[in-house]
């Protein structure tokens, strides 16, 4: 423990170093600091065009310190704890942003939201789900994203399927024409753990239904239910099935993505980001690759789509607000700010006024299922606490190391749920 939390001090340390000292009279207006996690192929060339762009036509200057994904979910927890954040710093909407207003740390921004008449920018799904905690708006929503399984049209066209299957049947016969052909259905690539966590989401959401879901993800209900046990009884069905390219804890999500790319695999159940990665690999969205929803499982269950929004939120404490509300409703209000993230990261725009031509066919397609869905979920670690998040993702390594130990894996969640929501 005291190794961990060293290594997690030192982590800030290094974080923060990277933010200029500044003369104590500077003024307020000049900068504004921002710490995100777009580090990788994804994004980070268009959010320094859109930081330039931003300190061009404002005057203000950017001082931004991006850290990899899976560091930032610990760092900036650290930070926050030590009341050392960012003026800004980006989050992702749900109970990860739930659990930082609750500690105090950030500050409301309903009466700039007003001010600016962003109701008339932001649809009110959106609004309402992502920026909404405690009866007050806290997050600024900059592109969200939807999970879907991605396939290899040329793999699917070799198998003879050229129609999508829209129910659990069609689906497992879908998958049993592609073993036929030589093919695994699935990528899946869950070194990192999160990758696993789509198949949870969908299947508990596809049998249970999103209000149920919902009970699991605030601790109204267990782990060892057995709405829950179902889920992951489906689950390693299509495992033991042998649909599953081998080993998925050995790979991470490009790993897989590639799986399909080069035909190992026919599909991969992923969000919208993996045509910003594969746009920049230089396949050709339709041609190369496509997708179609998850499908239905039980009758009469409301079809929600699961993804994240990602968004910045602002500093109780930050020395630059008036900075902070700047870049931030630049983020959010500017068509071509929103247009260059949307296309550089596989994202949508939560802003109303992008022209929806921008987006490829592919993009246009999943915008217009989330539209039609009657519920917009949250993937698993962004819609429970971030404690019960890390169990939770551990079972599902776990699950696809042995699903056979599926059962157990469901009573050591549920101690986890037991302690981290008092039950």
């Amino acid at each position: 423990m005291k190794i961990r939390l060293f290594a997690l001090l030192i982590m800030l340390v290094l974080a923060w170093s990277v933010f200029p000292v500044v003369a104590q009279d500077a003024p307020e207006e000049t900068f504004v600091t921002v710490m995100h996690y777009f580090t990788g192929e994804l994004g980070r060339e268009g959010l320094n065009q859109i930081f330039s762009n931003f300190q061009t036509e404002s005057g203000i200057t950017v001082f931004d310190n991006p850290i990899g994904h899976e560091d930032f979910k610990t760092t900036i927890l650290v930070m926050a704890a030590g009341g050392d954040l960012p003026d800004m710093f980006s989050y992702w909407a749900g109970a990860r942003t739930q659990f930082v207003v609750d500690s105090g740390r950030l500050a409301p921004i309903g009466e700039w939201w007003d001010a600016n008449n962003l109701d008339e920018v932001v649809p009110a799904s959106v609004a309402d789900g992502a920026t909404m905690y405690n009866g007050e708006r806290y997050f600024v929503p900059f592109g969200y994203h939807y999970a879907g399984l991605f396939y290899n049209p040329h793999v699917m066209e070799a198998a003879g399927i050229t129609e999508f299957p829209t129910d659990w049947e069609g689906f497992l016969a879908m998958c049993d024409t592609l073993v036929a052909a030589g093919v695994k259905p699935f990528a899946l690539g869950s070194m990192n753990r999160w990758p696993a966590q789509f198949w949870f989401d969908y299947l508990l959401l596809r049998t249970a239904g999103p209000e149920y879901r919902a009970q699991l993800m605030a601790g109204e209900a267990a782990y060892t239910d057995p709405e829950v046990a179902r889920a992951m009884e489906l689950w390693k069905s299509l495992v033991d099935a042998g649909y599953f390219v081998d080993d998925a804890n050995a790979y991470d999500w490009t790993d897989a993505a590639d799986q399909v790319a080069n035909g190992e695999a026919a599909m991969t159940l992923m969000g919208t980001w993996i045509t910003g990665y594969w746009n920049g690999n230089g396949l050709v969205p339709g041609d190369d690759y496509d997708f179609f929803p998850f499908p239905a499982v039980d009758e009469g269950v409301a079809q929600a789509v699961v993804g994240p929004v990602d968004g910045f939120v602002m500093s109780a404490d930050s020395d630059h607000p008036n900075a902070s509300q700047a870049l931030a409703l630049y983020l959010l209000t500017n068509t071509d700010a929103q247009a260059t993230w949307a296309l550089g990261q596989g994202a949508l725009s939560p802003n109303v006024n992008v022209d929806t031509s921008i987006y490829t066919p592919v993009m246009q397609h999943a915008a217009e299922v989330v539209a039609a869905a009657p519920v917009f979920a949250f993937n698993y670690d962004l819609a429970t606490t971030p404690p019960m998040a890390e169990g939770g993702l551990n079972m599902f390594a776990q699950f696809m190391n042995d699903p056979s130990g599926y059962v157990a894996y469901l009573e050591q969640t549920e101690a986890v749920a037991v302690d981290v929501f008092q039950k």
